[in-house]
C-alpha cells in the first residue's frame, strides 16, 4: 500500500502514558488482527520518522485505532504524538506483522506488548470464539494496565495481571516464571508472546524449560 494521509478523529489517554488514537481509514486498507503499520506524523521534520504501531481495532471497522505508549522524556515520535489533536494528520504506510491467531492458547504480554493481542481478542470475542484462551499480562504497576475492564469482561478468570513493582494483594506480584505459566496455561496450546526484548527472551527461556515446542510459540519476527 502506498502512503496514505489519515485525519485524527480523536486522541485520548488510555492510561497515564498510553494514547488511544482513532483516525480515518483508507478504503483500500486491509489487515489481519495482530498486524501493524508504519506511522508518520504529517509535520515538517517528522514526516520521514516512521514508527511501527499495531492496529487495535477490528479489520471491518470504518476507522483505525492505535494504542501507543509515549515517552515524554524522550524527544522522539511518541513525545510529538502528545502534541497532536483531533483534525491533525498522520500518514500510514505498509501493513506487516507475523503475529496472528492460530488456535487456542495463552497470550503473554508485557506492557505495550499487549497491542497485537487487543485486535485478536476483540476479533475472537466478536465471533463468539474466545473459548479457553488465556491472557497473562505483565506490568510494573496498576496504573500501567491497558484495557483492564475490557479484558476482564472478555476473559473472566482467564485474565491474570502480574505486577513487578507494586504488591497490592489484588494482583499477582513478581514476574512471569515457568511455575506461573505451568499453573495458568495449557502447555499443549499455542503461546502468543509480545513485550520488551528482555522479557521476550526470559519468557522464551521459561517456555523452553517447560518443553514447549518452538512451533507453538507465536511472536513477531525481527
Amino acid at each position: 500500500m502506498e502512503k496514505q494521509a489519515v485525519k485524527i478523529k480523536s486522541i485520548n489517554h488510555a492510561t497515564h502514558d498510553v494514547l488511544q488514537i482513532v483516525t480515518e481509514k483508507p478504503k483500500e486498507l486491509k489487515f489481519l488482527p495482530g498486524q501493524a503499520t508504519e506511522i508518520f506524523i504529517d509535520k515538517t521534520g517528522w514526516d520521514k520518522e516512521g514508527r511501527p504501531f499495531t492496529f487495535t481495532c477490528l479489520p471491518n471497522m470504518e476507522y483505525l485505532e492505535f494504542m501507543i505508549k509515549t515517552y515524554p522524556n524522550h524527544d522522539g515520535v511518541t513525545n510529538e504524538l502528545l502534541k497532536l489533536k483531533a483534525g491533525d494528520t498522520l500518514i500510514v504506510n505498509d501493513i506487516f506483522g507475523d503475529i496472528h491467531y492460530k488456535g487456542e492458547g495463552t497470550f503473554i504480554a508485557g506492557g505495550a506488548g499487549i497491542t497485537p493481542f487487543i485486535s485478536i481478542l476483540r476479533d475472537l470475542k466478536a465471533k463468539g470464539k474466545i473459548g479457553n484462551n488465556k491472557l497473562l499480562f505483565a506490568n510494573k504497576t496498576t496504573s500501567d494496565i491497558i484495557l483492564e475492564k475490557e479484558f476482564k469482561d472478555m476473559l473472566g478468570q482467564h485474565f491474570l495481571n502480574i505486577l513487578s513493582e507494586e504488591d497490592t494483594g489484588k494482583y499477582q506480584h513478581g514476574y512471569i516464571t515457568a511455575d506461573l505459566i505451568k499453573k495458568n496455561a495449557d502447555l499443549n496450546g499455542y503461546f502468543y508472546v509480545c513485550g520488551p526484548p528482555k522479557m521476550m527472551d526470559a519468557i522464551e527461556k521459561e517456555l523452553g524449560n517447560l518443553n514447549v515446542k518452538k512451533n507453538m510459540i507465536v511472536k513477531e519476527a525481527f
